[in-house]
């Protein structure tokens, strides 16, 4: 099993909307990157744990914990012309973004990042280092360890 933190605006999907969604699942759409789009596509597996986090907001953090709930398929926003996240150069025959379903399991009290920055068992949490924009992350099983049992205990 691995663990991942996952970025989402909250006015685009916020950990409430992940809870009224039926099955509690969303699908993690407009992806842009290709090393995220790599994680989904080749290394998440159905089960694997996810903390949810909301950015690009007025308080940033880790809201929620969740799983993945399918194995990777291809992201039907890069079809949609209409859509913000459409990509003129992909193709049905030839897809470039890929995405997984997430299904949210509980909404946690909010874990600031400057809160995360406090927790020396975190330094080394790839959200917290400089320049960071990745909006998928690998969480390591004492990161995981640590927020679930210590943070949100």
């Amino acid at each position: 099993m691995q663990y991942w933190l996952m970025k989402s605006e909250p006015d685009e999907v916020s950990i409430d909307d992940a809870l009224a969604a039926p099955h509690q699942t969303v699908a993690w759409t407009g992806v842009r990157n290709y090393q995220a789009r790599n994680f989904m596509r080749d290394a998440m597996r159905i089960g694997d744990g996810v903390l949810f986090y909301h950015s690009s907001c007025a308080q940033p953090g880790i809201a929620g914990i969740a799983e993945v709930a399918s194995t990777a398929y291809p992201d039907p926003t890069q079809f949609d012309a209409r859509s913000k996240y459409f990509d003129p150069a992909a193709s049905q025959e030839n897809p470039r973004w890929m995405l997984v379903d997430v299904r949210a399991q509980k909404k946690t009290r909010l874990i600031p990042l400057d809160e995360l920055r406090t927790h020396a068992d975190l330094a080394d949490m790839q959200i917290l280092r400089r320049g960071n924009r990745l909006s998928i992350t690998p969480v390591s099983p004492a990161e995981w360890r640590f927020i679930t049992e210590q943070l949100l205990a």
